[in-house]
């Protein structure tokens, strides 16, 4: 038996650490919680001080038995879950179970999952946290609170089945009210003016106007435009100035938890939730060929821009040996975040081995983890170095016509040095600059060659991707790195608001919940309350008695809670569908069978259909009406045309409104478990989906061979 037990979170973080201590140690995992509040009651003893009733999980009650006898037999039992409130709380719950001093030196953290990091770590055990394990508690007990409180509520005003949570409910109300904003937002006209000039050497470059005898010129009718048109072409045209200048683009800081969640989903393409995923993944440790399991990065829950010493020394040799001196700055690059609320708890999230580069071990990754990493590499690196140069050419150009002298403005840069830009991108710059100036001197003349108005509108603010929303979420201070992306999952899933493309939308069922909330429970829902209970639950950190903290919330929240179950009725959910007998719009019910649409009006109008879900943009491909999501007997979801039984088409697959290249036939798409694929939906074609038989029969095959051997065995 092993002389010392190490308990950590997962099995792959278990395997890794095992590798680097070697014999003596043996290291398993908890499996995540082996001891939570209980899931069908609240759990929490309001009238007596918010005492939390824990219990050990059910799905984790032989775990904890292993765990027991294993501890029985060890010399010493190290705690080395996550670095984080959540992994010292974990350790805390695991010390009660295993009857561990909490207050000897039990717990280890390292921030990096490599030799160095775990032996350091092992050699200067501390005692658990208990401000943090208070600061994760009154998290816990706050939302169990607020959970188990309103969604009560929600059933009884509006549909059983709901549910409301503290982060998620003021999520959604930020992305309602820009919905709002959408709705309510009116377009104001304005024009824009291009010129085309050209030089003596007949050398051609476009301007924008942008002044009117020195100063700004705003232009909102056509016809103003259309009288500047006029004028400019009969006007005298010169060079008024040409000014050279170098800019400075400074690199971007290391990734923490939300920049990574944002840039993941603006180039890769990926959710928060599987960003975070394959970040743990990383974390946690990959068999890497020729060198066995290693931690690629470090933690992956920060809000810090802090970078060790030793990694800045790492990253300062590696720039020297292969990319060059010139790229190195005089003083290493040091990153502050902004904002009293960051923790500063880990570094920020960096690779742990700046020699690995992406390209050399792509082969041991898996797609997705390679673009991750590759992605958390090139940002890290282009941090440590120098900013990027641009020559740039700005030219003013005056065409001086009857009535006034117009300004023009056109500008061009030139990168003259790569440096931070060698390795990393923004979005915004991936797009080459195609301005391209001639050579132009002060006092030129030029020529008009071509002009152009353009009539424009002011365009709503744009809806809430994943990557926008963290944005908004970590600039209010709601939710904290951990939370963004359980965030976003949760109100996905409980169909609150819905995905378009890459947009979030609120739902009507969203949009619903959110009004009811905000005239009921302000605070709830309200950005700056919900920024200032962060600060308040992080205080916890510090010492704050995390009791008390829940104490002065609950107050209020139990006057609002009163208050609104007197005062607010009962809200129908109201659809768009309107009534073919009497008009009115129709409203979702729950009976026997499931959800169906009811008219309002009953008893006088006894209107009842079924609930489906219209597909938009799609017409059925058989006579050219809407298709609607239905389900059959099985609940298994399938497509049929909304003029059932006149029009008799039905696809389990979702028509794309495209048609085969090949044979015409309409093309649907097939989901498995990665994802969509489009195929003709004619079997007969060759672009329709791979017949499945081959793969069943390999499946029988194999089974008939394991059946055999066991019974040979027997």
């Amino acid at each position: 038996m092993a002389q010392n037990l190490i308990i950590v979170e997962s099995p792959a973080k278990a395997k890794t650490i095992e590798k680097y201590l070697g014999a003596g140690y043996e290291v398993i995992a908890s499996m995540g919680h082996l001891r939570d509040l209980p899931k069908k009651t609240m759990g929490v003893d309001i009238e007596n001080n918010f005492e939390p009733k824990y219990q050990i999980m059910p799905e984790r009650k032989e775990l904890v038995k292993k765990l027991t006898q294993l501890s029985k037999t060890a010399d010493r039992i190290y705690l080395a879950t996550d670095p984080d409130r959540e992994g010292e709380a974990i350790s805390w719950h695991i010390a009660n179970i295993l009857k561990i001093d909490e207050t000897e030196p039990c717990r280890v953290t390292f921030n990096e999952i490599t030799k160095n990091a775990v032996t350091q770590a092992m050699k200067a055990p501390r005692a658990i946290d208990l401000d943090l394990v208070d600061a994760q508690q009154a998290r816990r007990i706050l939302d169990r609170i607020v959970g188990y409180k309103l969604s009560p509520f929600l059933w009884k005003k509006i549909r059983k089945g709901l549910s409301a949570g503290r982060v998620q409910s003021v999520t959604v109300k930020m992305i309602c009210d820009r919905e709002d904003e959408i709705n309510a937002f009116n377009p104001e006209e304005y024009w824009t003016i291009d010129a085309e000039f050209m030089t003596e050497e007949k050398k051609k470059f476009v301007s924008r106007l942008y002044g009117k005898n020195g100063k700004k010129l705003e232009i909102h009718d056509g016809e103003t435009a259309g009288n500047i048109l006029s004028e400019l072409k009969n006007s005298d045209i010169s060079v008024k100035s040409v000014k050279k200048s170098v800019k400075k683009r400074y690199a971007y800081p290391p990734y923490s938890t939300s920049t990574l969640q944002q840039d993941a989903s603006r180039k890769l393409n990926f959710t928060s939730r599987k960003t975070m995923s394959v970040a743990q993944a990383l974390y946690e440790g990959v068999e890497i060929e020729g060198k066995g399991l290693l931690g690629l990065i470090t933690y992956m829950r920060t809000d810090s821009l802090r970078v060790s010493q030793e990694a800045v020394q790492a990253a300062k040799d590696y720039t020297l040996q292969n990319i060059g001196k010139e790229y190195y700055p005089d003083k290493p690059n040091v990153y502050k975040k902004k904002g009293a609320a960051t923790q500063d708890a880990h570094e920020a999230i960096r690779p742990t081995y700046i020699d690995l580069e992406p390209d050399k071990i792509k082969s041991s990754l898996t797609n997705d983890q390679y673009k991750l990493y590759k992605l958390i590499w090139n940002r890290f690196l282009s941090s440590q170095l120098k900013p990027a140069l641009f020559d740039v050419l700005t030219v003013e150009v005056e065409a001086a016509g009857e009535t006034a002298v117009y300004n023009f403005r056109t500008s061009a840069q030139n990168m003259k040095f790569d440096g931070c830009m060698k390795f990393y991108l923004s979005p915004d710059e991936e797009e080459d600059d195609k301005v391209k100036i001639p050579p132009v001197s002060d006092g030129d003349p030029l020529t008009l060659s071509e002009v152009n108005d353009k009539q424009n509108f002011t365009t709503p603010p744009s809806r809430y991707t994943e990557a926008s929303l963290i944005k908004a979420l970590e600039e209010k201070g709601i939710g904290r790195p951990s939370t963004y992306a359980p965030t976003i999952f949760t109100i996905l899933s409980r169909e609150y608001i819905e995905k378009d493309g890459k947009v979030l939308k609120p739902t009507q069922l969203g949009a619903l919940v959110t009004d009811v909330m905000k005239k009921s429970f302000q605070n709830i829902v309200d950005e700056t309350f919900t920024a200032n209970m962060e600060e308040d639950l992080d205080s916890i950190e510090s010492g704050k008695a995390w009791k008390e903290v829940l104490g002065e919330f609950y107050k209020g929240f139990q006057e609002e809670l009163s208050k609104a179950d007197e005062t607010v009725e009962k809200t129908p959910e109201v659809t768009d569908v309107i009534c073919e007998k009497c008009g009115a719009n129709m409203i979702i019910k729950s009976g026997k069978f499931g959800k169906f649409l009811a008219c309002p009006n009953y008893p006088e109008c006894k209107t009842t259909k079924p609930l489906v879900k219209e597909i938009e943009d799609i017409p059925c491909p058989k006579c050219g009406n809407k298709i609607l999501e239905r389900k059959s007997r099985t609940g298994k979801i399938f497509y049929g045309c909304e003029k059932y039984p006149e029009c008799d088409f039905a696809s389990w697959d979702k028509p794309t409104g495209k048609h085969c290249e090949k044979c015409g036939s309409y093309m649907v798409v097939k989901k498995y478990q990665r994802g969509g694929k489009e195929y003709c939906s004619n079997e007969a074609c060759e672009l329709s989906a791979p017949k499945p038989k081959a793969k069943a029969a390999a499946k029988k095959s194999t089974a008939k061979k394991t059946t055999k051997k066991k019974s040979t065995k027997e």
